[in-house]
């Protein structure tokens, strides 16, 4: 998987080293010599990683990632500072900066090749995420900015099979999150298990495979996205590869510095809370595209593409497809007597009637103002007429209840039954004759079904 990089240094010889070993591993390397020069070369060329020198002239690392997590066309480019200072103050400064991770020079070729390949990981599906987002945001079906602000206590599932290890980071944790040991879950029903934010996966396990485990929580739908910590010793770096080969996303070795762990863990959870309120936004989006607004019902849109299906299998020889088309009577008398708030309440309540009145596979969608079809596969002409007349009579027979509950007003509706007749019946056809059907019944009196044969 290979990736853009940015390489940030002051120093030509690290530039060109680290330039050598990433183009030697087929990664795009660019080049910049301060912090200012990151800064404007992240905004104009955006690479998928940075690697950020500290210690440089004109503005430090530090500076210049602080510039860049707040920047909104730089804020999802994974950061990963470099420096030839080791102590742990200056790791975890350049942590708390928004830095999604961390190097001491000299760089081992082992830990710059597995976080740059664990982060470009990250980085493509983010590119993918907000690429659809912004699609969704052109045809408005998406608002709003990012949610910034604190991340709430995280549910972490450590997996140890030493248990005094897997306390001590539990007890490590407790004061931000919510860890739960392996050995305690185990016990536990699958719905007290839902809602894990992070594993903390130990790669020293005796009793099992933690690769063979991380392989497995990779390849399941319920956890693919859930982000992987591998807590190793220094002799398992092959395995420590391998592990985020497979899926995991991070890694923090042995001895433990309690703080870079709180750091790496607060990192990876706000990076699955940030994709999940995506994902979430874009089913929204979806929804939206798909949904009347002020129903909930679906719109016209998704209507024709499903009649169009049902109607493709129909006239393939499967099972017929049957619409009927409701027409709420007088409804413009409504609207002119009592204002459009209240005819908007009986829209709702009539669609909230409609979605309780028909079967679970059938689809009820509103055509356009006080007129509702509901699609209805394999589905003849006789139980079509039979769901509407069903309809009809509980809109008649319970008045609705308006402004609030301090009116009362009665309420019919009119509807015409339609079924696909098997020899290329078209959407248009199909439609006009359920509209004639409805015609039918407004003239003979409203307040009830008509069918109309093929």
């Amino acid at each position: 998987m290979s990736a853009r990089v940015l390489v940030v240094d002051d120093i030509l010889a690290n530039r060109k080293l680290l330039q050598a070993k990433l183009s030697h591993e087929y990664f795009e390397v660019i080049t910049a010599s301060n912090g200012q020069e990151a800064v404007d070369m992240a905004r104009e060329q955006h690479p998928d990683i940075i690697l950020l020198d500290v210690m440089m002239p004109v503005m430090d690392g530090f500076e210049a990632c602080e510039i860049l997590k707040s920047t909104q066309s730089t804020q999802h480019i994974p950061v990963v500072m470099v420096t030839a200072l080791g102590d742990r103050d200056h790791r975890l400064k350049g942590l708390t900066a928004g830095a999604d991770d961390f190097l001491t020079k000299p760089v081992d070729d082992f830990a710059l090749l597995s976080r740059i390949r664990a982060l470009t990981k990250y980085k493509l599906v983010m590119d993918e995420l907000r690429s659809r987002e912004a699609s969704g945001r052109r045809i408005g079906v998406i608002e709003g900015d990012d949610a910034k602000g604190p991340i709430d206590p995280a549910r972490i599932l450590i997996i140890d099979d030493n248990d005094r290890q897997a306390r001590r980071i539990a007890l490590a944790l407790k004061q931000e999150h919510r860890p739960l040991l392996w050995s305690e879950a185990r016990g536990m029903a699958a719905k007290e298990k839902s809602g894990i934010d992070l594993i903390v996966l130990s790669l020293d396990a005796k009793t099992f495979d933690p690769l063979r485990l991380c392989a497995h929580f990779k390849s399941q739908q319920s956890t693919r996205d859930l982000p992987v910590l591998i807590v190793a010793d220094f002799e398992e770096e092959a395995k420590g590869l391998r592990a985020l080969d497979l899926g995991a996303s991070d890694i923090i070795m042995r001895p433990i510095d309690t703080e870079e762990l709180s750091a790496r863990v607060r990192t990876q959870v706000r990076k699955k809370r940030y994709l999940d309120t995506m994902r979430r936004r874009l089913d929204e989006s979806m929804e939206l595209a798909i949904t009347d607004q002020l129903t909930g019902l679906y719109n016209r849109r998704h209507m024709m593409k499903q009649l169009g299906q049902f109607l493709q299998r129909a006239n393939a020889g499967g099972p017929p497809v049957s619409v009927f088309i409701a027409d709420i009577d007088h409804f413009k008398r409504v609207n002119d007597t009592y204002g459009h708030d209240v005819g908007d309440e009986v829209l709702k309540e009539f669609s909230e009637r409609m979605k309780e009145n028909v079967r679970p596979a059938d689809i009820a969608c509103r055509q356009g103002g006080e007129e509702f079809v509901v699609i209805m596969p394999e589905t003849a002409g006789d139980m079509a007429s039979v769901v509407a007349e069903r309809l009809r009579r509980d809109v008649a027979g319970q008045t609705f209840r308006v402004d609030r509950g301090r009116q009362q007003l009665d309420v019919t509706v009119s509807l015409g039954v339609a079924t696909s007749s098997g020899d290329a019946t078209t959407i248009d056809d199909l439609l006009k004759r359920a509209d004639e059907a409805l015609y039918e019944a407004k003239e003979k009196g409203r307040n009830q079904v008509r069918s109309c044969a093929a």
